[in-house]
């Protein structure tokens, strides 16, 4: 598995440095960090193959993953 796509530097390139911040100084953002990290690599083995879900259960994934990415973007913003 070499590139995994929706890594958060990838979906805020210009907040690195931010996202970076807010995980050393925000426990809450820095468990939303890592639960996006985490699904992500959950949604982007089920997109691959490599473990194999249901087409309900990518999805709900997806879902997830996208409010996941919503509420981080929203405490970006206001950081």
């Amino acid at each position: 598995m070499s590139n995994t796509p929706h890594e958060l530097a990838e979906e805020f390139p210009g907040l690195v440095e931010k996202i970076h911040e807010l995980k050393t100084a925000n426990a809450h953002f820095a468990r939303l960090a890592d639960e996006y990290h985490d699904l992500n690599r959950q949604v982007h083995r089920a997109e691959t193959n490599v473990e194999p879900v249901d087409g309900m259960t990518e999805t709900l994934m997806r879902k997830k993953r996208a409010a996941l990415k919503d509420e981080i973007a929203k405490m970006l913003a206001d950081a």
